[in-house]
């Protein structure tokens, strides 16, 4: 941490339902002005954690402080000072996304003239001005996503907690609010985000803090991440039928290289030096399977995820598959 304030501090936060210990002593903090990635897989306690943090649920044990204000006697006493996103919306399907913000900025006390004026340039900020007027139940997912961000910044809050704001939505949508919560940021704004996208924490976040079973397993910069890897060599190798097969037979053949399955018909093939294509590719050409592509990788938060949590990434795609996708894509 730097000597900047700190906006969230966190001590021995718990949270126990029945016999599952959703949270265990959790202590981190966030400076203002930064943006934290709460990474982890579904069930690891990042919803309990953010729910806590924004007075949603009371912790088992611990102590929780937002913008200097002391909220373990009092969960509420903090919120002027923070938006919520939550994982699902909380907004109002009869009524039109207008009226939706122009409520919710009420709630914060703002004055009519100046929730109305606020609500129109949020509209405006998020491509919904023409859908302004209309009802939200209505809405596509994607733009309900974005009217439930709108409705958790209308009051200009220090501090923004997200829940997992890509998880189901289209690509399209997905990437402008990536975009719109990477402007949030550079506008000072601090943001929690939870996510189990591994490439949307890659993108956005200034630090990492991985959970796994209710406890933080590393908290770090994305340069600390992924500096160890840079000495990594890595090729990723799509392949034509049976080629994923392969992959034992590979690796007897060239025992240097770290090789392992990558997705449906790609092999990724990792060394400490650069690697050479075309041994790779006579090694499929003799075993009658063509070569489609073959390109070099820097390594990603996804290889240290692998490290750091012992948890396959692919168990991670599976999850995003569930979601119903688009949220997390490459776009």
């Amino acid at each position: 941490m730097t000597t900047q304030q700190t906006a969230i501090e966190v001590e021995g936060l718990s949270k126990r339902f029945g016999e599952v210990q959703a949270v265990d002593g959790l202590a981190f903090a966030v400076r203002q002005g930064e943006l934290l990635g709460f990474l982890g897989p579904n069930g690891a306690g990042k919803t309990t954690t953010i729910n806590m943090l924004t007075g949603l649920a009371r912790p088992d044990g611990g102590r929780i402080c937002l913008g200097g204000i002391d909220c373990s006697a009092n969960p509420k006493a903090a919120q002027h000072l923070i938006g919520v996103v939550p994982d699902e919306s909380n907004l109002y399907p009869e009524l039109t996304g207008f009226a939706n913000l122009c409520f919710c900025a009420a709630l914060y006390g703002m004055r009519r003239t100046e929730r109305e004026s606020r609500a129109w340039e949020l509209l405006d900020k998020f491509g919904l001005a023409q859908a302004g007027g209309r009802k939200f139940g209505g809405y596509s997912r994607g733009m309900k996503r974005k009217l439930t961000i709108a409705a958790g910044i209308i009051h200009r809050p220090a501090v923004l907690f997200l829940d997992e704001p890509t998880t189901g939505i289209d690509v399209a949508s997905a990437r402008d609010i990536r975009q719109l919560l990477a402007d949030l940021h550079r506008g000072g704004t601090t943001i929690f985000l939870t996510t189990h996208y591994i490439e949307e924490a890659e993108r956005l976040c200034e630090r990492i803090a991985f959970i796994v079973q209710g406890r933080i397993v590393r908290t770090a910069t994305m340069d600390e991440l992924i500096r160890p890897l840079q000495d990594r060599h890595g090729l990723l190798l799509a392949v034509g039928n049976g080629g994923a097969d392969l992959v034992g037979d590979l690796a007897q053949s060239f025992p240097a290289y770290h090789v392992a399955t990558a997705g449906q018909a790609q092999i990724r093939v990792e060394a400490r030096e650069p690697v050479p294509v075309a041994p790779l590719v006579r090694f499929f050409e003799e075993r009658a399977v063509a070569v489609l592509e073959a390109r070099q990788v820097r390594p990603s938060l996804e290889e240290v995820f692998v490290e750091v949590t012992g948890l396959a990434a692919e168990a991670m795609r599976k999850e995003k598959e569930k979601a119903g996708g688009g949220g997390g894509g490459a776009a």
